[in-house]
């Protein structure tokens, strides 16, 4: 699948302010600083569709880009910043779960990981829940062009050790590189298949 529209709708600071969910939506989401942004560039063929920036925490709001007038393809605020205010931290938090667990047509949910990492426990735990909760979600390990291959092979080996003590197999996952478009082709194919799974799909009446 090639993009060839990618437009900015609007900004939600409540799920209730978002798009009608009337098609299908694909959230990418991760701690502050995890390359979200550059990979939805990247994803996408635009070079600032997604604000980024060197500050952590940038995207405070849920973000809603239509795509081709097919999808929508929403950034949400990071999670983990430890320099925004608790009260701000509670604030993302009630927005993203709020988000996750009443939006209708969110059919998967992109966690990004930072592939030079060892498993964080934030992580863990928001997956944890995503589970707990249902939520089909899918891991996406970036920056992995900044670890050789070796490097990157034995990190992958590591966080899966760390996913199957709570999981019986590991979710859908893949590697990207926002610097060199790695795993964009993989992205885009499975948001076609998930697409082509949900074409006689009722948006509006779900």
């Amino acid at each position: 699948m090639e993009i060839h529209n990618a437009v900015f709708v609007r900004s939600s600071s409540k799920v209730e302010e978002c798009p009608e969910a009337d098609r299908p939506e694909y959230a990418f989401i991760g701690r502050s600083n995890v390359g979200k942004s550059s990979l939805i560039n990247a994803i996408t063929n635009r070079k600032s569709l997604a604000k980024t920036s060197g500050k952590p925490g940038k995207t405070q709001l849920i973000n809603h880009f239509d795509i081709d007038e097919k999808w929508y393809l929403v950034d949400l605020p990071g999670y983990g910043y430890a320099k925004t205010s608790k009260t701000d931290r509670a604030g993302f938090q009630k927005m993203i779960r709020s988000y996750i667990e009443s939006r209708t047509n969110l059919v998967c949910l992109f966690v990004l990981i930072d592939s030079r990492l060892d498993a964080q426990k934030n992580d863990l735990d928001f997956m944890q829940w995503l589970g707990q909760k249902q939520v089909p979600f899918a891991i996406i390990f970036t920056k992995i062009d900044k670890l050789s291959s070796n490097q990157l092979r034995k990190n992958a080996a590591k966080y899966r050790r760390r996913m199957l003590e709570q999981w019986s197999e590991m979710p859908q996952n893949f590697f990207s590189s926002a610097t060199t478009a790695m795993g964009k082709s993989e992205i885009l194919a499975y948001i076609s298949h998930l697409n082509t799974e949900m074409e006689n799909v009722d948006w509006k009446n779900l």
